[in-house]
């Protein structure tokens, strides 16, 4: 098994606030995922969301924390999918930043 691409995006929002983005902004985070097929599972545990997507014919799971500070994601990429694990992840690095930058 891999390590899990990691990324943390510091806010200055406040955790309630950040949560909300991260639902809102979900299928975004979701949509960069190649040959994404949707989500299977999304299952908020306070302000821990654990999923699971199809993509390209395999499963990706993670797992979203949402801090006072920060947003940590932890993504396992299953095969082929961990090819594309450096652009991926400089990907989700900039859409989180997008939805915690303060409005």
């Amino acid at each position: 098994m891999a390590t899990p691409i990691t990324i943390s995006v510091p806010h200055q929002l406040g955790r309630a606030e950040a949560r909300r983005r991260i639902e809102s902004g979900f299928a975004k985070i979701i949509n960069l995922l190649p040959g994404s097929g949707g989500v299977r599972s999304e299952c908020w545990d306070g302000d821990r969301l654990s999923f699971s997507v199809a993509a390209m014919g395999q499963t990706v799971s993670g797992v979203i924390h949402v801090l006072d500070a920060s947003v940590t994601m932890e993504i396992e990429l299953p095969g082929v999918l961990r090819v594309i694990a450096s652009g991926l992840k400089e990907r989700l690095q900039k859409v989180g930043q997008l939805l915690l930058t303060k409005k």
